[in-house]
């Protein structure tokens, strides 16, 4: 799993935020249920990598591609423990070429996994994977990994065409921590009928 210093770091980020009021908090779970199953479903699975929040194999794994792809995301994650540790603050070069590099490349393998299909759902992901500070710099991230050549066309497109031009011209960003964290929860049959 993700090395346990980044596991404490995330689960640090991911329980110990100031507690959301209720609207904003609402919001959050709106928004969440308003992704199709499948975003939803990656965006849970890749907060319990990220965070380390159980076997994710034992949990998350239907078959042998779930498997392979669970064990990859693991590994591609275990870099965002230093992701978090270089987010911009004022946008020079060396800070850019630290962070947005890695950054895409993480990216690139979440929206190849054909579960994230908008920008919507990213951020969603990326502000809880790195912490609101990463806002500014997910609109260029996603255009990037989106863009890339192994991305199929078609794909390529609906991604990029997920964007708005609010998202992508925003003039400021919120620097406030989200505070739904979504995780696997049990299904519980009706016994009523």
């Amino acid at each position: 799993m993700v090395q346990s210093s980044a596991a404490q770091q995330g689960m640090d980020m991911a329980t110990n935020v100031k507690p959301a009021n209720g609207p904003i908090m609402l919001a959050e779970l709106q928004e969440f249920a308003s992704f199709d199953p499948a975003a939803q479903r990656y965006i849970r699975r890749a907060l319990d990598i990220a965070f380390d929040r159980g076997d994710a194999l034992s949990l998350w794994s239907r078959d042998r591609l779930e498997t392979a792809s669970i064990r990859n995301q693991t590994k591609v994650y275990e870099g965002l423990h230093v992701l978090r540790g270089l987010v911009p603050v004022n946008g020079t070069g060396d800070e850019l070429d630290r962070f947005m590099g890695r950054l895409i490349l993480i990216a690139a393998f979440d929206l190849g996994q054909g579960r994230i299909r908008c920008f919507a759902a990213f951020r969603f992901l990326y502000e809880r994977l790195l912490g609101a500070s990463v806002r500014p710099w997910l609109p260029a991230a996603f255009c990037a990994a989106s863009a890339l050549p192994h991305m199929p066309p078609p794909r390529r497109r609906d991604l990029l065409q997920s964007i708005s031009e609010a998202a992508a011209t925003a003039p400021g960003w919120s620097l406030k921590e989200p505070g739904f964290y979504p995780e696997w929860v049990e299904r519980v049959e009706d016994d009523a009928g």
